[in-house]
C-alpha cells in the first residue's frame, strides 16, 4: 500500500520508460565501473612496471652514492631514471631522493635535497620497509598521490624512487565524465524512443478505451479496430474483448426484445382476459338487478358465462403451459411410437368432424426419446388448428417419414393458407390470423414443446394453398436438451 503523499508514476507509457531508462542507466554505470577499475589497473601497472624497472637497475649495478656522483656514473644513471634533480615545482611527475639510513634525505650530485624530495623523504620515513616491499606503495605528498619504492645502494644509501599518479587520476576523472555524459545521452536517446516506440504499441489500448466509452454512451456497435502492426497479446486482448462486446450487445438486443415482448405479452394477456370477464361481470350485474327474469334469458346467461369461464380456463392453462416451457421443465422422456400419436389424432378428428377427409400416413412404428403428452399436446394443438380456421370438408393430411437421422412428422391441409405476412407471425403468442377464433397461443405452445425436445417447427403456406406445418425431432433426443428462454419462446404478437 502507497505511502500517503508519495508520488507514484500512474501512467503505463511513463512507468515503461522509466523502467527502461533505469535499467540501462544501472547497465551504463556497471560498465563503466568496469572500464574504469580496467584503465586505473592498467596505468597504474605500468607505472609500477617503470618504477620497479629502475629501482631494479639500480639496485644491481652496486654502485655507491660516490660513484653515482662521478660524470661516468651521472651519464648513466641520467640514462636510466631522467630525475629532475634540481627542480622545485610543486608536484612534478617524478621524484629521486637519496636518504640516510634514518631517513634524511643527503643530496646527490652535489645538490642539496630539493623541496619535493625532502617532502618525498618525509612521507616516507624510514626505507627499510619500503625496501623491503617488492611492490611499490602509495603515498601523499604535499596533497598528491606518488606510487613510491626503495632501493638500497652498495655504501648503503637508500634510494627513493616515486612516480606520481596524478595524471592517472585526471585521466580516469576525464572518461568517467566522458562516459557520463555519452550515458546520459544514450538516457535522452533512449527514454525519446521509448515513449514513442510504446506510445505506438500502445495505440490499439487507446482504442479499446475510446471504444469502451463510446459503448459506456450507448453506442453498442462500436468494436475495436485492428492496428496495422499488431502484437500477438494485443490482437488477442482486441479479439477477445470484441468477442465479449459482441456478446453484450446481443445480450442487450435479446433483453430489450424480450422486454418488449413481456410488455406485449402482458398487454395482450390482459386483454384476452378482460373480455371473458366483462362478459361474465355484465350477466351477473343483470341478475343482481333482477333483469333476468324470464327462464329462458337466465338459461342463456347462464350459457354465455360458463362459455366465457370455458375460454378463461383455457387461456390461464394456455398460458400456464408457456411459463412452463420458459421455465424450462423436465422433460418425462421414454420411447414413444410417433406413427401411433398420429394415429391416434387422425381418429380424433374424424369423430369430431366425420365429414371431414383425413389421410394418414403413418404405418408401422416410428420410436423417438421424447415426453409423449408433449407430442401429443403438438398435435392436438395442430389438428385443432385445423378443425377451427378451416372448413369441416377440407381435406387434411398427416404423416410421420424418418430421414437423415432425424423424424419429420406433418399436418397438412388445403384450406385458404395463410398470407406471407401471417405466416411470419404464426407463433407468435395471442396472434389471430384475421381475427379468427381461439387464444392465439396454440402454435406458441406447439414451438415451445418442439424447442424443449430439441427440435424445429416450420410452416409452409401461401394464399389459398393451404398450409403445412412440419415438426422435425432428432431420432434420439437427449436428456439435457435445454428449453429456450422466454424470449425465444414468446415471439411478439
Amino acid at each position: 500500500m502507497p505511502r500517503p503523499g508519495r508520488p507514484r508514476v500512474r501512467s503505463l507509457r511513463a512507468q515503461l520508460t522509466l523502467a527502461n531508462v533505469v535499467l540501462l542507466a544501472l547497465g551504463i554505470v556497471a560498465a563503466t565501473a568496469v572500464s574504469v577499475l580496467g584503465m586505473r589497473y592498467y596505468l597504474l601497472d605500468q607505472i609500477d612496471t617503470e618504477l620497479v624497472r629502475t629501482r631494479d637497475s639500480l639496485g644491481g649495478s652496486e654502485l655507491t652514492l660516490r660513484q653515482i656522483d662521478s660524470l661516468s656514473a651521472l651519464s648513466f644513471f641520467r640514462d636510466r631514471v631522467e630525475p629532475e634533480w634540481n627542480q622545485d615545482e610543486d608536484d612534478p611527475d617524478s621524484v629521486f631522493a637519496a636518504v640516510d639510513r634514518e631517513g634524511e634525505p643527503v643530496p646527490v650530485f652535489g645538490f642539496a635535497p630539493s623541496r619535493a624530495q625532502r617532502d618525498l623523504a618525509d612521507a616516507v620515513g624510514h626505507p627499510d620497509a619500503l625496501i623491503g616491499d617488492p611492490e611499490p606503495r602509495d603515498v601523499t605528498v604535499r596533497g598528491s598521490t606518488y606510487r613510491v619504492t626503495a632501493t638500497r645502494l652498495a655504501d648503503g644509501t637508500g634510494v627513493l624512487i616515486a612516480g606520481s599518479t596524478e595524471p592517472l587520476h585526471e585521466g580516469v576523472a576525464k572518461a568517467v565524465r566522458f562516459d557520463l555524459a555519452i550515458g546520459t545521452l544514450l538516457l535522452l536517446v533512449l527514454a525519446c524512443l521509448t515513449m514513442f516506440g510504446v506510445r505506438r504499441r500502445m495505440r490499439p489500448l487507446e482504442d479499446m478505451v475510446e471504444t469502451s466509452s463510446a459503448i459506456a454512451e450507448g453506442d453498442l456497435t462500436r468494436r475495436v479496430p485492428s492496428s496495422c502492426d499488431p502484437t500477438l497479446e494485443v490482437e488477442q486482448l482486441r479479439l477477445a474483448l470484441n468477442s465479449m462486446l459482441q456478446q453484450v450487445e446481443s445480450a442487450y438486443r435479446t433483453r430489450e426484445r424480450s422486454a418488449a415482448q413481456l410488455r406485449r405479452f402482458v398487454a395482450d394477456a390482459s386483454h384476452e382476459l378482460r373480455t371473458p370477464l366483462a362478459a361474465i361481470r355484465g350477466y351477473l350485474q343483470l341478475y343482481e338487478r333482477g333483469m333476468l327474469r324470464d327462464p329462458t334469458e337466465r338459461k342463456r346467461a347462464w350459457d354465455r358465462m360458463m362459455t366465457e369461464s370455458d375460454r378463461m380456463a383455457r387461456l390461464v392453462d394456455e398460458l400456464l403451459v408457456l411459463a412452463r416451457l420458459d421455465q424450462r421443465p423436465e422433460l418425462r422422456l421414454r420411447n414413444v411410437d410417433v406413427c401411433r400419436l398420429v394415429r391416434d389424432a387422425a381418429q380424433d378428428l374424424r369423430v369430431q368432424q366425420p365429414d371431414r377427409p383425413v389421410r394418414v400416413n403413418a404405418d408401422g412404428a416410428v420410436l423417438v426419446h421424447a415426453d409423449e403428452a408433449g407430442l401429443r399436446q403438438v398435435l392436438g394443438n395442430l389438428v385443432g388448428n385445423v378443425r377451427t380456421h378451416t372448413p369441416a370438408d377440407v381435406p387434411v393430411r398427416l404423416g410421420v417419414a424418418r430421414s437423415d437421422g432425424a423424424v419429420r412428422l406433418w399436418v397438412a391441409d388445403e384450406g385458404p393458407g395463410l398470407a406471407p405476412d401471417d405466416a411470419a407471425r404464426v407463433f407468435d403468442r395471442f396472434f389471430r390470423a384475421g381475427g379468427g377464433a381461439g387464444s392465439g397461443l396454440g402454435m406458441a405452445i406447439v414451438q415451445g414443446v418442439v424447442r424443449a425436445h430439441g427440435g424445429e417447427v416450420t410452416v409452409d403456406t401461401a394464399r389459398g394453398e393451404g398450409l403445412t406445418v412440419t415438426v422435425t425431432l432428432p431420432a434420439t433426443t437427449p436428456q439435457a436438451v435445454p428449453t429456450p428462454r422466454a424470449e425465444e419462446t414468446a415471439p411478439t404478437g
